[in-house]
């Protein structure tokens, strides 16, 4: 990212329908796939710059038609619609073509908005639950067969289960010792979630990454404002959003955090979740309503399983400060799967309290 000098940056924005002066930059560094920076102009934000990572992307074509689709329904009195800055030939996005080449769009900045990686405000709970189902409302009406696959079989558990295998045969002794609990557990775990049928779940347009950090709330209200990050818009079950949003709104640590007593299952932030779920009317189907709790413990274990995968094949895929990083991320969501699991029946309990389904 700091191989960008604000001179390209300011030639890569000559490219863009956007007045033609000199800006500055500032790096956002909380994402780890793109390159992105705040534009300002003097010290007024007004746009976002962003580097499409093509390698971890492969189809920049298919995601940005994804994306252009979604904002033309993402669009409502309770939602902050976000707009693409068309290139100067009428694209969605730019390629700067070199000895390789790089894909750049540029987004409408949300003013005086912020983001949580954690909360114990049951206010942002509920608004995040609240925003989350305006999303999936909007996009009901989009097409969801023309969405590509942005990265085919992103949550297919048949395929992190086939990595897994593969990694357990090639990992060293020394690793396969150190990550022996780790490993039961994955293994009871898949056995268990190879019992529950959830294929007979409706397809959506997911947003398929609704960690708490990809919504934005107004700074002054609390008010969620907006989904971000939307890379992987595609195909999907609701399940999937609601699991990546419960692990990371009902537990107040960190994900990567290595006390375990700091990871929580809090109830309260749980049912204002669920609350904020139902605060639009009925949107989900009687067969979502009823598996929908699988997804909180679907969600962190498939992120679990997908780190230590890594750490067993040597870090190849997620970048570590220290060698055994990703097994001590796999203990940690492995851990809010142990919770999740054992308030099954409360999250059953909640969910059925509250929300209603779609006629």
């Amino acid at each position: 990212m700091n191989n960008h000098t604000n001179h390209q940056l300011n030639q890569l924005l000559t490219h863009f329908s956007v007045a033609k002066k000199t800006y500055s930059f500032s790096p956002l560094t909380d994402g780890f796939i793109n390159d992105t920076f705040l534009v300002l102009d003097g010290n007024d934000p007004l746009y976002i710059l962003q580097r499409i990572n093509h390698k971890v992307f492969t189809n920049i074509n298919g995601l940005m038609n994804n994306i252009h689709d979604a904002f033309e329904h993402l669009n409502d009195t309770d939602y902050q619609k976000i707009t693409l800055v068309p290139s100067l030939e009428g694209q969605s996005y730019y390629t700067n073509k070199g000895a390789e080449p790089s894909y750049w769009r540029v987004m409408t900045y949300i003013k005086d908005s912020t983001a949580h990686n954690t909360t114990k405000n049951t206010d942002v709970a509920f608004e995040a639950g609240k925003i989350i189902a305006k999303f999936n409302i909007l996009l009901e009406k989009a097409e969801a067969n023309n969405y590509v696959d942005t990265i085919p079989q992103f949550h297919d558990l048949q395929l992190r289960e086939n990595q897994f295998n593969v990694a357990l045969a090639q990992a060293s002794k020394e690793k396969l010792k150190i990550a022996e609990e780790a490993i039961t557990f994955s293994n009871e775990v898949l056995n268990l979630l190879h019992e529950v049928n959830l294929n007979h779940l409706p397809i959506r347009v997911c947003h398929n990454d609704t960690k708490l950090n990809n919504i934005l709330f107004s700074k002054s209200t609390n008010k969620a404002l907006c989904l971000i990050d939307l890379d992987t818009l595609m195909r999907g079950k609701f399940l999937f959003d609601f699991g990546d949003a419960v692990r990371t709104i009902v537990n107040t640590a960190p994900e990567d955090e290595q006390n375990h007593e700091k990871i929580t299952f809090e109830k309260e932030l749980f049912e204002a979740f669920i609350s904020g779920l139902a605060a639009n009317g009925p949107f989900l189907s009687k067969e979502e309503i009823e598996t929908l709790h699988w997804g909180a413990i679907l969600m962190p274990f498939l992120h679990g399983i997908r780190a230590l995968t890594d750490y067993l094949n040597g870090n190849i895929y997620y970048k570590v400060a220290y060698e055994n990083q990703n097994y001590d991320r796999s203990l940690s969501l492995f851990n809010f799967t142990k919770k999740a699991l054992a308030q099954t029946s409360f999250m059953q309990k909640i969910i059925a309290k509250n929300l209603a389904s779609k006629s």
